[in-house]
């Protein structure tokens, strides 16, 4: 016989029995219709116009977000480690920014993250290869990130040096009025953003935007290949299929994406 626990759990995290996967749905749609009333809240003529109809709409679903929330740390063996993990702190963004709002006015529209709580439906829907895909950029982030911290610093260098040369070859009137504005510039070229805001009016100064212009072609092709490069690398050394890839959550931990045939969890090694 199934304890609470233990039924609770099936009900919260799992997506293949019929109770868990009419919870989700439900909560997919309460979180859409949360982040439908941020939006439509933002819209000046309906929050004159239905500033209370809001006011309790928002607190309805903060409320029922928080119950969630509570639910899904009793129906776990080890609630720090879910609160820890990734969905668990989405699940507590959903519902800080309502009680931030009170004491700092205007936060409360942060509260649009809860689409971040979306991502639930990839289980909901048992597309459990998209779940993959974004573990395998994740783990490819991870493996390049100090040959790109190292290249972000030589851009910075590179921009903080151009930078200055622009301040000492225009003046105050082209708009470089200081190096952290010049810096600005380099930065808004180097990127191909491109704002127009500030401009050099002298040729050594137009030369020198030039050369910005072209290598910030070359700066944006380097991260990319890095990445590029990590993730062909893994994908072609994992052996893991996302056809093996289960819905089935941790009843200790809460966390998913474990192999069909796992008998125990990869993240706690909780039995399954």
């Amino acid at each position: 016989m199934k304890s609470w626990r233990n039924t609770l759990h099936e009900v919260i995290f799992e997506a293949d029995t019929p109770s868990g996967k009419s919870f989700d749905i439900v909560l997919l749609w309460l979180i859409v219709l949360s982040v439908l009333t941020v939006l439509l809240e933002s819209v000046p003529e309906f929050q004159e116009q239905y500033r209370v109809q809001f006011a309790i709409a928002e607190w309805i679903f903060t409320g029922l977000f928080t119950i969630e929330y509570l639910l899904r740390l009793i129906a776990v063996r080890k609630p720090l480690q879910y609160a820890t993990s990734f969905f668990g702190v989405v699940d507590v963004l959903a519902v800080l920014p309502t009680f931030i709002g009170i004491l700092i006015p205007g936060s409360a529209s942060l509260r649009v993250v809860r689409i971040l709580r979306l991502l639930r439906m990839f289980r909901v829907l048992k597309l459990v290869g998209f779940l993959e895909e974004a573990r395998l950029l994740q783990t490819a982030l991870r493996a390049t990130k100090k040959r790109i911290l190292v290249f972000l610093s030589v851009v910075l260098a590179l921009v903080t040096i151009i930078g200055t040369l622009m301040y000492l070859i225009e003046d105050g009137q082209s708009g470089f009025t200081s190096i952290p504005t010049s810096i600005y510039w380099a930065i808004v070229t180097v990127t191909t953003v491109g704002y127009g805001d500030i401009a050099p009016s002298t040729v050594l100064g137009q030369i020198l935007a030039s050369v910005m212009m072209i290598i910030g072609y070359a700066i944006i092709a380097v991260p990319t290949g890095i990445l590029g490069m990590a993730m062909v690398k893994r994908s072609g050394t994992s052996p893991q299929k996302s056809d093996d890839v289960s819905t089935q959550a941790c009843p200790s931990c809460g966390r998913d994406g474990h192999d069909s045939n796992a008998e125990f969890c990869k993240y706690c090694g909780q039995s399954l």
